[in-house]
């Protein structure tokens, strides 16, 4: 996927590429799509996913939730970033691959979801904010294309981005001191 930008991959051309049969692979995912979808699960186990995001799991505030996500999320990015620009490439022809981003995407969604959720259990989300607003709000501003543009077009490194977003979205998310 990464090497070819997403293009012509393939169940043949997978199948070839590790030496097994396209049936055989049909018969273990599927679809396509499903194959994209575990590929995408892969590339998170390998890279340690679960554990990058121990602390964000583990954050007992949503301020601290906030934080922790946009620092796993910012930081891990540059490591899927091959996959996730080889799906953006062709989503838009390959259901295939528009599911697999979909899934990927949702699961980004959904910890923006828990951040707001306890960001409002707490208190803390700024009175101007529906919860869904928010949470709209804070995935978009972590989208991959942002990202993209503040690092690669406009040169940001990570820590700088990373940092610029944790005080973006707090200051934009959470109730100040004098709304309490």
């Amino acid at each position: 996927m990464e090497e070819r930008r997403g293009q012509g991959v393939r169940m043949r051309d997978i199948a070839e590429e590790v030496g097994i049969s396209r049936q055989a692979v049909y018969d273990h995912f599927g679809s396509r799509a499903k194959l994209l979808v575990a590929t995408t699960h892969y590339v998170d186990e390998i890279r340690g996913l679960k554990e990058r995001r121990r602390r964000f799991q583990a954050a007992t505030t949503g301020v601290e939730r906030l934080e922790a996500y946009v620092e796993f999320w910012g930081n891990y990015i540059p490591e899927v970033y091959g996959m996730a620009n080889a799906l953006l490439a062709v989503r838009e022809t390959d259901e295939a691959a528009d599911a697999a981003w979909d899934d990927r995407m949702g699961a980004v969604r959904e910890s923006c979801r828990k951040t707001i959720e306890a960001l409002h259990s707490d208190g803390m989300l700024a009175p101007e904010w529906s919860s869904d607003e928010a949470v709209d709000l804070m995935w978009t501003l972590l989208s991959i294309r942002n990202w993209e543009q503040l690092t690669t077009e406009c040169g940001w490194p990570t820590s700088q981005y990373v940092g610029r977003m944790q005080r973006l979205l707090k200051r934009t998310l959470v109730r100040g001191p004098e709304e309490t």
